[in-house]
């Protein structure tokens, strides 16, 4: 079984599907028909033609670009596909974005372990990561 990146987006079911496989939380088939399409980049790990895992860049890709919606599924856990896709995201920012934007995520422990490993820094207390989801 060999595992394969793309580089495109999966279509907004099976981003919800795999947002849910991951624990990351719900949103509805609507905003991810919208939301998607507006990506700056997005990879895709496919494994006999199924989609186990992505992750996705989005922002206005020269001076704040969001790294979001890492996820694999928990099956597939434990196997570098989560680094794998954090590579191809940092390598395309090392393309695409200029040195003085601002990359930022938000990390689930003990995610942060891995994206440690590709510079990120926890930036408390002089900047605290804080969220506001509407209708919540």
């Amino acid at each position: 079984m060999a595992v394969e990146i793309f580089e495109r987006l999966p279509d907004p079911q099976t981003y919800l599907d795999l947002r849910q496989a991951g624990a990351l939380g719900p949103y509805s088939l609507e905003a991810a028909k919208a939301g998607l399409p507006k990506s700056l980049h997005c990879v895709v790990l496919e494994m006999d033609g199924q989609d186990i895992g992505m992750g996705r860049i989005v922002g206005d890709g020269a001076l704040v670009v969001h790294i979001a919606d890492i996820v694999v599924r928990p099956e597939h856990h434990g196997k570098g596909y989560g680094r794998l896709i954090m590579q191809a995201l940092s390598d395309w920012i090392a393309r695409n974005v200029p040195d003085t934007a601002y990359v930022n995520l938000l990390a689930d422990v003990p995610a942060d372990r891995l994206y440690e490993k590709f510079g990120f820094r926890e930036t408390a207390p002089k900047t605290i990561g804080m969220a506001f989801k509407k209708g919540i």
